[in-house]
C-alpha cells in the first residue's frame, strides 16, 4: 500500500496584465516501500519542498526514485536536490551519470515495483510520462502532469488544449488513462476522482473536411474536429 500526498496543489490563472498566465506545477509524493516524488516544482519552491517533505519524515536522500513528467520548469526546477535518486525526466532515465535504456515510445512502462508504474502519455509534449500508483487509499491513482490542467478540463477542453503540443496524440492518452485510474492528480488543480461515465470505453476519430470556396481568388481551407464515440 502507497500514500499518495498533494505535497503542493498546482494551479495556473490569468496574471494580471490579462495576457500571461501565472503557473506552478502540483508536487506529489508516494510515501511507501519505495519514496517516489513526481514532479519537484519550479526553484522558487526549493523551501517549501524541503519543508513538505519534512512534515512527511523524509528528507531528500530518502527519494528512491523522482519523475518529472515532462521537462517544463514548474516540475522539473528541483532536481538537483536529488542526486543519489534515479531520475526520470520525460523518456530520460538517470542514476547518477548512468542512463538507462527503456522504450517508453513503445508503450513499454517503466516498473517502479508491482505497484506502481511510469507510463507514456505523451501530447502536452512530445515525450510526457505519469506515474500510475495501482494500491493506495484512493484506489489507483495517476499522478499525469500535465495530461491534464484540473478537474474541469474533463468538461471545458479549452482548458488543456491550448497549451497542447498535439492534441489528437494527447485525447488519445487521456482516453487511455481514464479507463484504469479511480482518482488523478493533474497538472494545475485538485486531485479529483474519476466520474464513473469517464470509464466507458472510449474511441477517439479525428476528421478532417476540406471545404472548396467558389470565389475564384479564395484557396480551399480545411477543418479540423473531434468525434469521441463508445465502442
Amino acid at each position: 500500500m502507497y500514500d499518495v500526498i498533494v505535497l503542493k496543489e498546482g494551479y495556473c490563472r490569468l496574471g494580471e496584465d490579462g495576457k500571461s498566465q501565472n503557473c506552478g506545477g502540483s508536487v506529489t509524493l508516494i510515501k511507501g516501500k519505495k519514496n517516489v516524488l513526481v514532479d519537484t516544482g519550479s526553484p522558487r519552491d526549493r523551501d517549501s519542498l524541503l519543508s513538505g517533505l519534512k512534515g512527511n519524515g523524509l528528507i531528500p536522500d530518502d527519494i528512491h526514485y523522482v519523475v518529472g513528467t515532462h521537462g517544463h520548469i514548474d516540475h522539473i526546477g528541483n532536481l538537483n536536490l536529488f542526486p543519489n535518486a534515479v531520475q526520470i525526466v520525460s523518456n530520460d532515465i538517470c542514476h547518477g551519470e548512468n542512463y538507462l535504456l527503456h522504450d517508453f515510445k513503445l508503450g513499454i512502462p517503466y516498473e517502479i515495483d508491482e505497484h506502481i508504474d511510469v507510463i507514456s502519455t505523451p501530447g502536452h509534449t512530445g515525450s510526457d510520462v505519469s506515474v500510475l500508483v495501482k494500491k493506495s487509499p484512493f484506489g489507483t491513482v495517476l499522478v499525469a502532469g500535465d495530461l491534464f490542467e484540473c478537474a474541469e478540463d474533463l468538461e471545458e477542453p479549452d482548458l488543456w488544449q491550448r497549451n497542447s503540443e498535439n492534441g489528437e496524440v494527447q485525447e488519445q492518452s487521456r482516453i487511455n488513462v481514464l479507463k484504469v485510474a479511480d482518482h488523478i492528480v493533474p497538472g494545475h488543480g485538485s486531485m479529483f476522482k474519476v466520474p464513473d461515465e469517464y470509464k466507458s470505453h472510449f474511441r477517439c476519430v479525428m476528421y478532417y473536411e476540406e471545404i472548396n470556396s467558389d470565389h475564384m481568388f479564395s484557396a480551399s481551407s480545411s477543418i479540423e474536429y473531434t468525434v469521441v464515440e463508445c465502442d
